[in-house]
């Protein structure tokens, strides 16, 4: 994973930007721990859709899905209320039934969070592990067609 302090700039990542909502916050205003796991989704969802992989079409025509099987996030400083955060998502591996991604969240600068998760493809019908169908896979290797999403002011 990249650790850096700059946003990861790999071949391959995608940016998806957030906005932080006061349902994702506390009391203090301060973005809530589990909220990361779910901008890393979005972010995810939308690097998936970013290399023309629709997740509903997907499992409607193969018979698979996408689960999440294991996760992993680091926190580093807090988003709050309004903030304007991105999040990075590269596949640091693509293998025959999973995707391991390396996430980053960063607010004007500043890393927030990192996070490590892996993607298991399964059949839908037994929810037991299955191979990532040929035409996915091969989406997923090339990559997003764009590297940014967008996010209206």
């Amino acid at each position: 994973m990249n650790l850096s302090a700059e946003p990861d700039t790999r071949p391959g990542t995608f940016v998806w930007p957030i906005r932080v909502y006061f349902e994702d916050t506390d009391m203090g205003g301060i973005v809530f721990y589990a909220n990361y796991l779910k901008y890393f989704e979005r972010a995810r969802t939308e690097w998936l859709r970013a290399c023309g992989i629709n997740q509903g079409a997907l499992t409607e025509a193969s018979g698979t899905m996408f689960v999440v099987r294991s996760t992993a996030v680091d926190y580093r400083a807090p988003a709050r209320l309004d903030d304007r955060i991105e999040v990075t998502s590269h596949p640091s591996r693509i293998g025959r039934a999973s995707v391991d991604f390396d996430q980053q969240a960063w607010c004007n600068g500043n890393l927030l969070a990192t996070g490590t998760i892996r993607v298991g493809c399964v059949d839908r019908a037994t929810m037991k592990p299955a191979a990532i169908p040929p035409e996915v896979l091969d989406a997923l290797t090339a990559g997003p067609l764009t590297p940014r999403g967008e996010l209206i002011a």
